[in-house]
């Protein structure tokens, strides 16, 4: 085999593994999907204090979403920038008496979780 063939070979070779090692690569770095937004719709009798969100299996919460401003019967709060690792995360809300709703939405785009009256209330009891 000629020398220029080696080299030419050579080129074939890492042009291949360049592009083997991109197909592999891209999509375990554009894992993390954006959440555009959440919107959280209180429908219900209770003031929501805080929001946190977590992944969908596990209880490790973020810090409150809401920067200290509840959300009062009738008014909506809207989470911006949300960055998820899963294809759902989870919203967790928490009333004035300590008590948590949660919701399970989609990522990757924009969402709505609407609280209502008759939503699930976990007061640990």
């Amino acid at each position: 085999m000629t020398k220029s063939r080696t080299v030419h070979n050579l080129c074939r070779l890492i042009i291949f593994c360049g592009i083997f090692s991109a197909l592999v690569v891209l999509p375990l770095l554009s894992s993390a999907q954006p959440a555009n937004s959440i919107t959280i719709v209180n429908n219900s009798n209770r003031v929501i204090r805080y929001v946190y969100l977590s992944h969908t299996s596990a209880d490790d919460w973020s810090a409150d979403q809401l920067g200290g401003n509840g959300i009062s019967p009738g008014q909506s709060s809207t989470v911006s920038n949300v960055s998820c690792d899963q294809q759902q995360i989870k919203v967790i809300g928490e009333d004035q008496d300590g008590c948590f709703v949660s919701a399970i939405v989609a990522c990757g785009g924009d969402a709505t979780w609407t609280i209502t009256n008759d939503t699930v209330v976990d007061c640990g009891q």
